[in-house]
């Protein structure tokens, strides 16, 4: 005979939020290798190059106006539509929410945290250091340009790097910096790679951005995604502090919605001062009540004893333990009903009281 318990639905969903981070034991947290550190440096050295080229105006701003003049997306019209559609791959609010849910689905499935973490420290330093250089530099776009020849910089534009491509190497790229297997990271990374190409010579046909814009886009992505293991510490920390803080929350919530014992059974008592108290039974149930040790009366003691005994500079007796009847208390409706004894109206002066005969004079 089974006795598996049938959970239902927000138990399941309880159940899966209270097991612990699982990962896949053939998946190491990539490390700071020397392959790795030798492409960031490589990455660096081009990001500094194409700087350099478009604060010196050189060849390179050459190449900008002269495939600005050629106005590709006049030469092919017919690649217009369906280009607007794919520039939208390296928009940062879509994409954030595309990647963003299948992110989400693999923490639940797996109970961990590192994957929206890792996305959400890449996105940060994609804003940080890209925003950073766009405003710092202010270079105005094709379709603003004033001096033909010119950088444009400091003029108060944001398109130098390209953020549009430079998203897109970030947000497709994190896909395959958290693949499970070797074959599907390197599948992911490709396709990533033909993503982040395509959104960057999409906005060069679209005149949304120069040459060098797309290059130095190109590059601040892929510095972010070389140096994402220097942060796996960071993400770490922040995943533990974040279920610590669950575990709190939880304990927190546990403690306050336990419900306190309300008092089943008022035992009124006499005290020796002549009034009554009011002791709160935890178990009104006859057995637990017979059940209780019962605890030796204390002697009470005159009111004015204790006034004597305080007025003489000493300390005032103790109060006599309040006991609790072994009776259980009844409702309203299991008492058995009493029947008031005499009359509840006040004695009249010129009656006689009730029950009795009225004195005849005598001789009558």
């Amino acid at each position: 005979m089974r006795t598996d318990q049938i959970l239902t639905r927000p138990e399941r969903v309880f159940a899966r939020l209270d097991r612990e981070p699982e990962r896949p034991t053939h998946l190491q947290t990539p490390q700071m290798s020397r392959h790795r550190v030798v492409l960031l440096g490589s990455t660096l050295a081009f990001y500094l190059a194409i700087v350099v080229a478009v604060l010196t105006t050189s060849w390179l701003v050459r190449l900008d106006w002269q495939v600005m003049f050629f106005r590709p997306y006049e030469q092919w019209p017919q690649l217009h539509a369906f280009l607007d559609y794919l520039v939208v791959l390296g928009q940062r609010g879509p994409t954030a929410v595309m990647v963003a849910a299948w992110l989400g689905w693999r923490s639940w499935r797996q109970h961990t945290l590192r994957p929206l973490i890792t996305l959400g420290v890449a996105l940060l330093l994609l804003n940080i250091t890209v925003g950073a250089v766009k405003l710092g530099l202010g270079r105005l776009g094709p379709h603003y340009a004033t001096q033909i020849g010119s950088a444009e910089l400091f003029a108060g534009g944001d398109i130098f790097p390209s953020g549009h491509t430079a998203n897109a190497v970030v947000t497709w790229g994190i896909l395959a910096y958290l693949a499970s297997t070797t074959v599907t990271r390197r599948v992911l990374s490709v396709v990533s790679a033909v993503v982040s190409l395509s959104v960057g010579a999409t906005t060069v046909y679209l005149g949304t951005h120069w040459v060098s814009d797309v290059l130095l886009g190109w590059s601040a992505g892929l510095l972010i995604m070389l140096a994402l293991p220097w942060f796996e510490p960071l993400i770490a920390a922040v995943e533990a502090r974040v279920f610590a803080l669950r575990e709190r929350l939880r304990r927190r919530l546990e403690t306050g919605t336990v419900p306190v014992p309300v008092a089943t059974a008022l035992t009124p008592l006499l005290s020796a001062g002549g009034k009554w108290q009011l002791r709160l039974a935890d178990d009104p149930s006859p057995a637990g009540a017979a059940a209780a040790p019962q605890e030796p009366a204390a002697t009470p003691v005159p009111v004015s004893a204790q006034a004597a005994t305080a007025g003489a500079g000493h300390a005032p007796a103790p109060r006599p333990p309040a006991h609790v009847s072994g009776r259980p208390h009844l409702i309203r409706s299991e008492r058995t009903p009493v029947t008031p004894v005499g009359s509840r109206r006040p004695a009249h002066t010129e009656r006689p009281p009730a029950g009795r005969a009225a004195a005849r004079p005598a001789g009558g």
